[in-house]
């Protein structure tokens, strides 16, 4: 595998740059047919959640690949699903750089993009343009300049858009990094939006002659009655799935870090247990209504099942592919498949 020798290449480059640089990279790869000579293959073992099947329980993480421009470069590392987005009804900027730092020594990365994206439009283009035929998840966000208010009309002009292309919807109501998004995750604004969205899941559902699964992404930040509160609410408005968790704000596993206190979300190691708990508290309250997709500081095939016992059904991975590589993939779902086999003879 190439990375190992990359790396060090790739770590001398600004963070946001190298994340380009490498994404330039497998598209050329990709064009010269060399994906399938640099990755190990996954295990397939297929899992159930959403009433969709997933030919594995790893799947690429919402932000690495923001406009659905990469898909067929990515797919052959393996996923079980792919993630896109997060995406807005209008283009946006995102945040001044530089907004994307790495903490080598806690395996970290603090990011602060702020949903820098083409547009919805854009992203659908690519969709369309694609040939990948495999589970497709799409995020969608609120306009930087959308008052918080308004919020609920930016998600619905994005799931109009995006739902016949895709194979579940993903709400990413906690990024860190949009003003006063995190707000969403409370009671009656949580309320709201969730009402809204499956009024129109279940009309674009008659419109066009097929479900496609609300997931809602939230924070690792919550406390223990916020959680509780959400559960509820997930479980009475039938969403189809919960994504736990979005990067922390928290700086306690990196205090004293020279980066420490740069503005943004915290992702990577250090957010692993602090996720952790949460599903673990997630799943408690939930009691198997709805599935959960455990994301957060996955570095490697035990931390990947570590999620599982924790009470998730499946597993997205990003930061950790920075520190490890395409190798991760194959390292999750190996561990996945042996720990469900595992299960299953017990």
């Amino acid at each position: 595998m190439l990375y190992p020798l990359m790396r060090p290449l790739l770590f001398k480059m600004d963070a946001e740059t190298a994340h380009e640089q490498t994404l330039k990279l497998l598209d050329i790869g990709h064009k010269l047919r060399l994906s399938q000579l640099g990755f190990r293959p996954a295990v397939r073992h297929p899992v159930q959640a959403m009433g969709l099947t997933f030919p594995n329980a790893v799947g690429l993480a919402a932000g690495l690949d923001k406009n659905g421009a990469h898909i067929d470069a990515l797919a052959p590392m393996g996923f079980g699903f792919i993630e896109i987005g997060t995406i807005t009804p209008r283009p946006q900027d995102g945040n001044p750089k530089p907004r994307m730092f790495r903490l080598p020594e806690h395996e970290g990365i603090i990011n602060r993009m702020g949903f820098n994206n083409l547009g919805v439009d854009v992203l659908l283009e690519n969709v369309r343009n694609c040939k990948f035929k495999g589970i497709l998840g799409i995020n969608i966000g609120k306009n930087a300049v959308t008052p918080i208010e308004n919020a609920v009309d930016d998600y619905l002009i994005c799931l109009d858009k995006v739902y016949p292309c895709a194979s579940y919807v993903a709400v990413n109501i906690s990024s860190p990094n949009t003003k006063n998004l995190r707000q969403l995750q409370q009671g009656d604004e949580l309320e709201k939006l969730l009402a809204a969205l499956k009024a129109r899941q279940q009309a674009l559902a008659d419109q066009h002659g097929r479900y496609v699964p609300l997931a809602v992404k939230i924070a690792p930040d919550l406390d223990d009655e916020q959680v509780a509160a959400i559960a509820q609410l997930l479980t009475r408005h039938g969403i189809d799935g919960v994504i736990a968790t979005n990067t922390t704000l928290s700086r306690s596993e990196v205090a004293g870090h020279p980066r420490a206190e740069e503005a943004g979300g915290l992702s990577g190691a250090p957010v692993r247990e602090r996720s952790t708990r949460l599903i673990r508290k997630l799943a408690k309250e939930l009691d198997g209504s709805l599935p959960i997709i455990g994301v957060g500081g996955i570095l490697s095939g035990a931390d990947a099942v570590e999620k599982l016992e924790a009470g998730a059904a499946l597993v997205q991975i990003y930061s950790g592919m920075v520190y490890r590589g395409p190798e991760l993939v194959a390292d999750c779902s190996q561990a996945i498949a042996r720990h469900l086999q595992t299960k299953a003879r017990n």
